[in-house]
């Protein structure tokens, strides 16, 4: 009898000893399609080209390449049900790593495809943040405080309950950090910079002995009228009146603020995951939205500029 014809390579497929072996163990063990199994080695071939093109093997791979490649793909254009798919196939190609013992950790493990967002977080453009940073008037206790707290938001991304909830044993600016307690009673660490902390050691130092008074309290940040709580309510009025009087006409809230924040960190080259650690989210894919953010924009700024859009 004849030895039978071997089939002509798939162009498909890639040409990487690993991936086809992770691709004959889902086609032996699983008993996968051939359609399904073309789908995969497609997305893992992709995978390869990232890896050669930052000069990594497969198994050198870590956390931080994967979710650069993530972003590589959204950044690309790909659809969201494509990069879902692909981030599944890496996490299955990295589990079969670990089951045949080619790298002992397995960086893919809870790695998760970015979300289909209906909309868009909005964020100030740094013209409007100098603006509003501009607009209390410091010589007075009150505007010295709303000066401080503007700017502590904008360097640390605080929810606004996290902001009103700081104590004073939560400040640690000699070493560069506030400490907060955020969604499910978690604390963190979250820096500050020179600006903000120079601008709370001058509050702390002019304005609030003058706002507190006689009384007490462990708030770091208290009302106008008698030294009392700040409220959440509290902060976002302040902040509306200044954003009417810097003349901001995008939407302004607290939560902008935060926004702003973590958008204008990740278009300056801010890691993604430190970004996460320092908004407190439980999960990169909450995060991730920024870089839909950073898409757009770059959407935009091509169909404005480009003589041939």
């Amino acid at each position: 009898m004849a030895a039978a014809t071997p089939s002509p390579p798939d162009a498909s497929r890639p040409v990487h000893p690993l991936i086809d072996a992770y691709l004959d163990h889902l086609r032996v063990e699983r008993r996968l399609s051939a359609h399904t199994l073309d789908s995969y080695a497609r997305d893992l071939a992709q995978l390869a080209r990232f890896a050669a093109g930052h000069e990594r093997t497969m198994t050198e791979l870590t956390r931080q390449d994967l979710e650069a490649f993530v972003r590589d793909l959204m950044s690309t254009g790909f659809a969201p049900r494509s990069v879902a798919r692909t981030v599944a196939a890496t996490r299955g190609f990295f589990r079969y790593l670990g089951i045949a013992r080619h790298r002992p950790d397995n960086p893919a493990d809870d790695l998760q495809a970015p979300r289909v967002w209906s909309t868009l977080p909005k964020y100030l453009a740094t013209d409007d943040v100098d603006r509003l940073m501009a607009a209390p008037d410091v010589t007075t206790p009150r505007g010295l405080r709303d000066r401080a707290l503007i700017e502590v938001v904008y360097a640390t991304g605080l929810r606004v309950s996290e902001l009103v909830g700081l104590r004073m044993n939560d400040i640690h600016l000699d070493s560069g950090y506030v400490t907060c307690t955020g969604k499910g009673s978690k604390d963190r660490l979250v820096p500050i910079g020179d600006e903000a902390a120079s601008w709370l050691q001058r509050y702390l130092r002019e304005a609030r002995p003058a706002l507190i008074g006689k009384r007490s309290s462990p708030f770091l940040f208290v009302n106008a009228r008698d030294g009392g709580v700040l409220t959440r309510s509290g902060f976002w009025r302040v902040l509306k009146g200044y954003g009417t009087a810097a003349a901001i006409t995008r939407e302004l809230s607290p939560h902008v603020l935060r926004h702003s924040f973590a958008t204008h960190l990740l278009e300056r080259g801010a890691d993604l995951r430190a970004i996460q650690m320092m908004l407190g989210h439980a999960d990169l894919t909450t995060t991730q939205i920024y870089t839909h953010v950073l898409e757009a924009r770059m959407r935009a700024m091509y169909d404005r500029f480009h003589p041939r859009p």
